[in-house]
């Protein structure tokens, strides 16, 4: 249903370089940090996503990611962005209408997903993924929502408002990126874009990254040629609607939303409070901010669950319930699982009683097979080192074995982006946002310590 479009003083249709080229027909979206819409370009009809991003450093972000991974065909292309002084950024991203989240609703009515299908999928959230951590972009928010499909079964990773540069330096052409088992799929690049950088930008960083600083750093990255790609747009639950919304990222009563302090490389420190709750790795759930490319790695073993089950691998209600959940069938975190885990900053703060007897990860996935459980495991364990790199399960044998993934064209595309979602009642992604009351919990026994105290957790 197509929701009115506001007429305010700041919005996207008061600005005139925009509206020369795109006609803006409806909202599609909205969250806290971005509203999105659905236009159409004017000079050739060209449909489009335009994502009006109210916070400038989720902006820079998404701009900074999607220049350095313009050549990946399962990354969503920006055609181009708009952003002048005092006013919100406006990135024109290709539109797709549905993501991976509405293809787990629809088959979990049609009773599920056929072998040779999941593996194309996973195939191609594996060459998004890869195509990131092989430029060292840890995405750090990746979900099914956040995985755009188009009417062409192609998917495309969605949503860098949270994404990070870790090592600017290593970057790599993405045109190297490997995609096994796919000699007759060829995986289509659209056509040919120029990104265009309109106005002048000079906005203030809050957390000691000025505006200027920041755009300067946009300058240096203008990677996209005038021979790019089209792509796609996505934020938060809301798919190919709107990116960082408020459930999307956890509510710290004590920082702002985007904590910047000043880091080697002028990207600023690294924050645990990003990501979903059911799809976070037990580092950043034990607020490590010295992570690294292998929480995606983690995220990406909950979706292929998933796939599998079509129901969430740890669907917690807190972050503590979260904990909980994943030592049920891991077992507890300890050194001889995870060496130097207890360097974690909560992990001396937060305990649990011992798991004695954890269901292991053969519990969650019923009726699979042992190569597929076999997979899931190269990404859901404790120590950040020994997850399967994207790479690494590309080359994996499970995709050349019987039955082999179905071509793209062959997948079963939903007509339309699914609703439910976090906002309905009884919706996969309900309850993912901040810690719920600790009552639920029963009893907790508390600690004093010489930092402060611990709880212990039933």
């Amino acid at each position: 249903m197509d929701q009115p479009l506001p007429k305010k003083s700041w919005s996207i249709h008061t600005r005139p370089e925009i509206i020369a080229k795109y006609e803006i027909l409806e909202r599609v979206g909205s969250g806290a940090y971005s509203d999105v819409y659905k236009g159409r370009r004017l000079s050739d009809n060209l449909i489009v996503a335009l994502k009006e991003v109210h916070d400038y450093q989720s902006a820079f972000r998404e701009i900074e990611a999607l220049q350095i991974l313009h050549n990946s065909p399962n990354v969503v292309f920006l055609h181009e962005y708009f952003w002048r002084e005092d006013e919100d950024a406006v990135l024109v991203l290709e539109f797709l209408r549905t993501d991976l989240s509405a293809v787990l609703s629809a088959a979990k009515r049609d009773g599920g997903i056929p072998a040779a299908h999941i593996k194309r999928w996973m195939l191609q959230i594996l060459c998004g993924v890869d195509a990131c951590h092989r430029n060292m972009i840890v995405h750090r928010d990746l979900k099914p929502a956040n995985l755009l499909i188009g009417d062409d079964g192609v998917l495309k990773l969605a949503d860098f408002g949270q994404a990070r540069i870790l090592l600017e330096d290593q970057q790599v052409d993405v045109n190297d990126n490997a995609q096994p088992y796919e000699p007759d799929e060829g995986l289509r690049v659209p056509c040919a874009e120029n990104v265009l950088r309109e106005g002048d930008v000079n906005e203030e960083q809050s957390g000691g990254v000025s505006k200027e600083e920041c755009f300067g750093e946009l300058v240096e990255h203008k990677s996209i040629d005038e021979t790019d790609k089209e792509t796609n747009l996505n934020d938060g639950d809301t798919s190919c609607l709107a990116t960082c919304t408020a459930s999307d990222i956890e509510d710290d009563p004590f920082k702002g939303s985007y904590p910047y302090e000043a880091e080697e490389g002028g990207h600023g420190a690294l924050t645990s409070w990003v990501g979903t709750r059911w799809f976070k790795s037990p580092e950043l759930l034990y607020g490590s901010t010295s992570y690294g490319l292998e929480i995606d790695l983690w995220s990406l073993g909950c979706i292929f669950v998933e796939l599998f089950t079509l129901e969430p691998l740890f669907a917690g209600i807190s972050d503590i319930d979260q904990l909980s959940r994943i030592f049920t069938v891991l077992g507890n975190l300890t050194e001889p699982v995870w060496p130097g885990c207890v360097e974690l900053p909560d992990y001396r703060t937060i305990s649990f009683n011992k798991v004695e007897n954890p269901t292991g990860l053969k519990s969650c996935l019923p009726n699979r097979s042992a190569d597929e459980i076999s997979l899931v495991g190269k990404l859901i364990c404790y120590d950040p080192a020994s997850r399967a790199t994207a790479m690494e399960l590309l080359h994996d044998k499970y995709f050349g074995e019987e039955p082999l993934p179905v071509p793209t064209s062959e997948l079963q595309v939903p007509l339309s982006k699914s609703f439910h979602d976090e906002h309905s009642p009884g919706g996969w992604y309900d309850d993912m946002g901040s810690d719920s009351d600790f009552d639920e919990f029963g009893p907790l026994n508390f600690t004093k310590t010489d930092t402060g105290f611990s709880m212990q957790f039933p």
